[in-house]
């Protein structure tokens, strides 16, 4: 007869295949033991920018109607296609400023994150515009890899092999990954439990299509919106999730969490805009804007508490690790 695993047989048997062992870190006078900042520091470092992050917002607002815009005007094929790859990366960015939303760091007003971060970026990342996503990340950052992990099986198994990592990037490249996490919204209208969730979802969707009919061009939120989210975007929302945490494990050590990796600037534009690359210092202390995770990370390196051990020198290098099962691996290797 069949046993139901426990979870700490799950995470002893599906994770931790890249994790390296850390000797203990001795608490600073800017650090405590876990790497968090003590109070006055941490007091600074959660200073949230309003006037600064208004402008981010606007700016990745604005950059979607204009890539948009000059793929109407110009009405091109290729034209076309290259919206199609930008508007992915456009999103990814958006998510982002949803993800900043959700730890409510995106306005030191409340009202104003929530409607800005919450639900207007909820809804441009095809989200419900709901605290829905906030609730569930919660648990992320609470226990990671834990019962209550929302994205483990996303992480869990790593490294792969490069056929299993080409399999899963096609699909999520040719449109099925991104089907797979929009079905439920359609199923759920007809589920009571998923409805409330669902209607908020295709609100926000009627939204963005009124603004495409409005332009003139109805029809362009197929190809110019939907498309980009199911195929861009999904690749690039893989490549991001992995390098944060796949082959990690559970762990009150963030640094076996969580990976730290060293950005070139085509990462920082494209993959990791917004310090979202500063994922272990995000992790050590989540409560801190995201403008101000790059000075943590650095006190973070000048202490100890991320050394070259926990460190990947690009995101190539990583991501060829994480698909190095039953290969030569590539480990830490600079490329």
């Amino acid at each position: 007869m069949a046993t139901t695993q426990s979870h700490d047989q799950l995470v002893n048997s599906m994770t931790g295949g890249l994790i390296t062992e850390h000797p203990p870190f001795l608490a600073t006078d800017n650090l405590r033991s876990d790497g968090r900042p003590t109070p006055d520091l941490r007091s600074e470092l959660r200073t949230i920018p309003n006037l600064l992050n208004a402008w981010t917002c606007l700016s990745s607002i604005a950059m979607p109607v204009l890539v948009i815009a000059l793929a109407l005007s110009i009405d091109h094929w290729l034209s076309t296609l290259i919206a199609v790859f930008l508007m992915g990366f456009i999103q990814n960015r958006m998510f982002i400023l949803h993800h900043e939303g959700a730890h409510r760091l995106l306005f030191s007003s409340r009202r104003v994150n929530d409607f800005i971060g919450i639900t207007l970026f909820g809804w441009l990342s095809f989200g419900t515009g709901t605290h829905a996503y906030r609730r569930a990340h919660v648990n992320h950052h609470r226990d990671e890899f834990g019962p209550k992990e929302p994205d483990f099986l996303l992480y869990a198994l790593y490294p792969i092999s490069r056929a299993s990592m080409r399999r899963k990037l096609r699909r999520d490249a040719t449109g099925i990954s991104g089907y797979r996490i929009l079905r439920p919204r359609l199923t759920g209208l007809f589920k009571k439990r998923f409805w409330s969730n669902s209607v908020r979802f295709y609100l926000g969707q009627i939204v963005i299509f009124s603004l495409f009919a409005a332009a003139g061009n109805p029809v362009a939120y197929f190809y110019l919106w939907l498309l980009p989210f199911i195929t861009t975007y999904q690749v690039v929302n893989r490549l991001r999730a992995i390098a944060e945490h796949g082959g990690m494990t559970r762990s009150k050590d963030r640094r076996q969490t969580t990976h730290h990796v060293q950005q070139g600037l085509l990462a920082r534009i494209f993959l990791v805009p917004l310090a979202v690359g500063h994922h272990l210092a995000h992790h050590v202390d989540s409560g801190v804007p995201f403008r101000n995770l790059p000075k943590l990370t650095r006190l973070l390196e000048e202490a100890g508490f991320i050394a070259e051990s926990n460190t990947w020198p690009n995101y190539r290098s990583l991501w060829r690790a994480l698909a190095a099962k039953n290969n030569k691996s590539p480990i830490r290797q600079s490329l």
